[in-house]
C-alpha cells in the first residue's frame, strides 16, 4: 500500500526577456541567404506569440546551460518556502542534456551545491519531465524519501541556433529550395520550441496555509512497439523507418547530415498523434481508472501548437471524455512550447492564478511524438 503524495510547491524559470515572433529569426540566426519560408506559416498555425531563449538578445551569445537554468527553477522552490538543503531525492527530465555524461541530474545537483541525495535523470522527449515526476512521486509514496524535487527543462535554442545548423544550410540549400516539404520538415521546429524550466516539491503531507495538489495517479503509455520514430535528434532516419545513430557515423557523415538537429516526420505526426496520444490512452484510463469527464474540473493540456487544440478535443470526444474547452488552461501563446518543462510551467502559473478551489480535480495531458507515447496525471486540490 502506497502513501499519499502532494505537490506542495511549484516554481518556473524562463530565461531573459520574452521573444516576439518578428524577433525570432534575428536571435536564432538566419539559415542561408534568405529568410525562412516556413516561419510565418508555422507561427500562424501554432498560435505562439512570445517565447524565451537562453540567448542574449543583444550580443546573441548563450546565457545559460540546461543545468544552471534547471537549478534556477529549483531555487525558486526555496522562495516558495522549501528548504533545499533537506532534499532527499532529485529527479530531472529533459530531452537533450548539456552533455552525454554525466547525467543531467548530476549536473543540476552540482549547480545547486546541495548535500548528498539521490539524483536520477530521465530522458526521452516531452514525457521525460513527467517521468521524472513519477519517479519522485513513487519514491515518496513508498516511504523511501521524506520529500523529492522533480524538474523538467529544455534548452531547445542551442539545437535551433544557426551556429549549429549552418553546415546543413551551406550543403543542402539547393535541396531545401527544390523541396518545400523537406524545408518544412527541417525548418518548422525552429519556430515551435523554446527554453525554460520548472520544478515541483513532493511531500507526504500537505503544507498548511496554501493550496496543495494531491497526486491521485500518473499513467504513461508507450506505443513504440507498433509505431516507428517520429521526432528524433542525433540520428538519421532511413526509408524503412529505422534510425542510424550518431555513433555509427564518421565525423564527416555527422557534419554532412547535421545529426544534432532536431527533426520530425510531419506526415507521420499528423496521421497518428491524436489516436496514440489522446483517444487510445483515454479509453484505457476509462477502463482502468474509471475516468469520467463529469469528474474533471480543469483540463491542462500540453500541446505544441494551437493547430492541435481542436484535434485534441475531437479525439477526447471519440474516447468519451468531453471536457468543454472553457475548462481548459494553457499558457502556450505567451510561454511557448517548452517540451518536458511545459507541464511544470503550466501548473505553476495555474496554481498562482487564484482559479483553483479546494476539492477541484485536474487532468493533465502530456503527449510525446518521439516514438508515440503519452502521459496523464490526475490531481486534486487540497
Amino acid at each position: 500500500m502506497t502513501g499519499t503524495v502532494y505537490i506542495t510547491g511549484t516554481a518556473a524559470y524562463l530565461p531573459n526577456r520574452p521573444v516576439a515572433n518578428d524577433d525570432m529569426e534575428r536571435i536564432l540566426g538566419q539559415l542561408g541567404d534568405k529568410p525562412s519560408r516556413a516561419r510565418r506559416t508555422v507561427l500562424r498555425s501554432n498560435g505562439i506569440e512570445t517565447r524565451y531563449y537562453c540567448i542574449d538578445p543583444e550580443t546573441l551569445q548563450p546565457t545559460h546551460s540546461n543545468a544552471n537554468m534547471t537549478a534556477a527553477a529549483i531555487r525558486g522552490l526555496a522562495e516558495d518556502g522549501f528548504a533545499l538543503e533537506q532534499t532527499d531525492c532529485l529527479a530531472c527530465g529533459t530531452s537533450i542534456a548539456d552533455q552525454l555524461m554525466p547525467s543531467h541530474a548530476s549536473m543540476v545537483h552540482g549547480e545547486l551545491g546541495l548535500p548528498p541525495l539521490e539524483a536520477v535523470a530521465t530522458t526521452g522527449v516531452c514525457l521525460s519531465g513527467l517521468a521524472a515526476l513519477k519517479y519522485a512521486y513513487l519514491g515518496v509514496a513508498a516511504g523511501l524519501h521524506r520529500n523529492a524535487v522533480a524538474a523538467g527543462s529544455e534548452l531547445s535554442s542551442a539545437m535551433m541556433s544557426a551556429r549549429n545548423l549552418r553546415t546543413e544550410s551551406d550543403i543542402a540549400v539547393d535541396v531545401l529550395e527544390r523541396s518545400g516539404e523537406l524545408a518544412f520538415d527541417r525548418d518548422f521546429l525552429r519556430w515551435m520550441l523554446s527554453d525554460g524550466a520548472g520544478a515541483f516539491v513532493l511531500e507526504p503531507q500537505p503544507r498548511a496555509g496554501r493550496l496543495n495538489l494531491r497526486i491521485d495517479w500518473i499513467e504513461m503509455f508507450s506505443y513504440a512497439g507498433t509505431m516507428e520514430t517520429c521526432m528524433y535528434a542525433g540520428a538519421v532516419k532511413h526509408e524503412d523507418g529505422s534510425l542510424a545513430g550518431w555513433n555509427r557515423m564518421t565525423p564527416q557523415e555527422r557534419e554532412r547530415n547535421t545529426v544534432l538537429a532536431v527533426r520530425q516526420d510531419v506526415k507521420l505526426l499528423n496521421e497518428h498523434v491524436m489516436h496514440y496520444t489522446v483517444e487510445k490512452p483515454l479509453r484505457s484510463l476509462i477502463e482502468k481508472r474509471g475516468l469520467r469527464a463529469a469528474d474533471i474540473d480543469w483540463f491542462l493540456p500540453h500541446y505544441s501548437s494551437k493547430f492541435f487544440r481542436d484535434k485534441v478535443y475531437a479525439s477526447m470526444l471519440l474516447a468519451g471524455v468531453d471536457v468543454p474547452q472553457q475548462r481548459w488552461f494553457t499558457n502556450l501563446p505567451w510561454k511557448g512550447n517548452v517540451g518536458s518543462a511545459s507541464m511544470y510551467i503550466i501548473l505553476d502559473e495555474f496554481r498562482r492564478s487564484e482559479r483553483l478551489q479546494r476539492g477541484q480535480r485536474l487532468l493533465c495531458y502530456v503527449p510525446e511524438s518521439g516514438r508515440f507515447a503519452t502521459g496523464f496525471m490526475h490531481l486534486t486540490v487540497v
